[in-house]
């Protein structure tokens, strides 16, 4: 997987990741792709959420120990 920018959230907690993520993505350009890495275990459901109410696309989330990667594709809203 690649990606065009990449947030490292490991050591925030809930609402922190979504809203560095929110931030980060509105300086993005549509269609770019952001890998986030966080370690709160809320992310998991919080992430997915943001996605689906901001207009993003999550392509994928995945664990490697105690951290965990999403990879979100910027939509145009």
């Amino acid at each position: 997987m690649t990606w065009d920018e990449e947030l490292d959230a490991i050591g925030l907690l809930c609402p922190l990741p979504v809203l560095k993520a929110r931030k980060r993505l509105l300086a993005m350009a549509e269609g770019t792709v952001l890998l986030m890495c966080a370690d709160d275990p809320a992310t998991i459901v919080d992430v997915p959420h943001f996605c689906s109410e901001a207009g993003h696309e999550m392509i994928s989330q995945h664990s490697e120990g105690a951290e965990l990667r999403f990879f979100i594709r910027k939509g145009g809203g």
